[in-house]
């Protein structure tokens, strides 16, 4: 956990949100949960304080993104081929599955990402047209958790950084698959302008 003295300026104990806003989850899918074929250790702890903001976002009307990779068999970044991680998140496979329990509304908007076989794509903007779906939904700031904090997350918000959006992440909704590399990915969105909150904020 980032200490508060060090970006006391980037967290937010009060959260209000509202027109313009949209709720991004990143890759909560089996595959990455306890005995998936890429676990993140404690994935599973994040699907609660991500439910919190999603009764809150769907709540409220407004607009829900859910990221998932969706992998052909022959994908580049899978071992088999050269990449450095075991086959995860099969297009049309059971681990490529949200996870059971997140309660995304029907109406949330899946995006996927990483399809193409000789191309990795770790930020939900890389390949996708999740940039013009928010833009023309109107959103100006994301509120982003998911899996894993040090590669998607880490990539979709600093992706969403660079297009000028607003980005708040969820702490207690991110885990990673190393903590130290999790803590630097966290600490760096800190310092590129990223507000920091927990899920404790949604009740507000």
């Amino acid at each position: 956990m980032i200490q508060r003295a060090k970006h006391q300026s980037a967290y937010a104990e009060r959260f209000a949100c509202g027109r313009g806003d949209a709720l991004v989850v990143v890759d909560v899918q089996k595959d990455f949960l306890p005995g998936g074929a890429l676990a993140v250790p404690g994935g599973e702890e994040i699907i609660d304080p991500l439910n919190r903001f999603l009764d809150k976002f769907s709540r409220l009307g407004l607009p829900i993104f859910a990221t998932r990779d969706w992998h052909p068999r022959s994908h580049c970044s899978f071992r088999e081929k050269g990449g450095p991680w075991p086959a995860h998140c099969v297009a049309a496979t059971p681990g490529a599955r949200f996870a059971e329990g997140l309660r995304l509304p029907s109406r949330s908007v899946v995006v996927s990402k990483a399809s193409d076989p000789s191309r990795d794509a770790c930020s939900g903007f890389d390949g996708t047209d999740l940039d013009a779906r928010l833009r023309k939904a109107g959103v100006r700031r994301l509120v982003i958790g998911g899996l894993s904090t040090e590669y998607c997350v880490r990539a979709t918000a600093l992706g969403a950084l660079v297009r000028g959006y607003s980005v708040s992440v969820i702490e207690d909704a991110v885990r990673a698959l190393d903590p130290g590399g999790g803590r630097r990915a966290l600490d760096e969105l800190a310092e590129k302008g990223a507000v920091l909150l927990r899920s404790e904020a949604a009740a507000v």
